[in-house]
């Protein structure tokens, strides 16, 4: 698929000996959510890697809008990991980190309130911090960054049940802006109710999709790339 859309073109991947993706496909295409399923193993967080730029293929390629990714950081991809503590630097507070990744001015009232912060964490060091409070900071930081395309990968597996509803809402809510977003979850209900597809990553990397359909209302660790 070429256009306005994040996509690999039949990418594979070894680790070592061990083949992780087989001639797999998948395209985001602007303003969808796709949702990422599949067993421990099967190669999900890989292939985030692989779009992200994070990790090169073996062999396949990947374009965003019809173009190679480049090799260059432009801030048009942005990762959300499982554990934000990956992707916070220690030494700075929540509000140094959010403004380093920011495009222009941040609108602090707007993106606190859609994820749930209070102003009094913005000067606080991850250490001072809960993993769910870190959770929505590193998700202030994707707003902040204002990306062309997100990937989230099991970014709600650590969080309680309220944390992961305001932060699925926030981040399913950025593609009525005309982001893509990936969201990598074994929560299957989960994806159901966040994502317009769902596509399978199976043992032989084979992809399928099916169509899901948000539901969520959508009013409203990271690396960008």
């Amino acid at each position: 698929m070429t256009g306005r859309s994040l996509a690999a073109h039949g990418v594979s991947l070894r680790l070592g000996r061990h083949p992780v993706l087989t001639d797999v496909s998948l395209a985001i295409v602007r303003g969808e959510v796709v949702g990422l399923a599949g067993p421990s193993g099967s190669g999900k967080t890989t292939l985030a890697q692989v779009m992200s730029g994070l990790r090169a293929p073996d062999s396949g390629t990947v374009t965003c809008d019809g173009s190679p990714l480049p090799r260059r950081k432009t801030g048009r991809i942005a990762m959300l990991f499982q554990s934000p503590r990956r992707s916070c630097d220690p030494r700075m507070t929540l509000r140094q980190s959010i403004v380093e990744l920011a495009r222009g001015s941040v609108d602090w009232n707007g993106i606190l309130e859609s994820v749930g912060m209070t102003p009094d964490l913005l000067d606080r060091y991850p250490v001072q911090v809960s993993d769910g409070q870190l959770q929505r900071a590193a998700v202030a930081r994707v707003l902040a960054s204002k990306p062309d395309y997100l990937l989230c990968d099991e970014m709600t597996a650590m969080l309680d049940p309220a944390t992961t509803a305001t932060v699925a809402r926030t981040v399913t809510g950025l593609a009525s802006t005309g982001v893509g977003v990936l969201f990598i979850s074994h929560d299957l209900p989960l994806l159901a109710a966040c994502a317009d597809r769902i596509v399978h990553l199976d043992s032989r990397s084979a992809v399928q999709a099916q169509h899901a359909g948000r539901s969520l209302d959508s009013h409203n660790d990271i690396g960008v790339l």
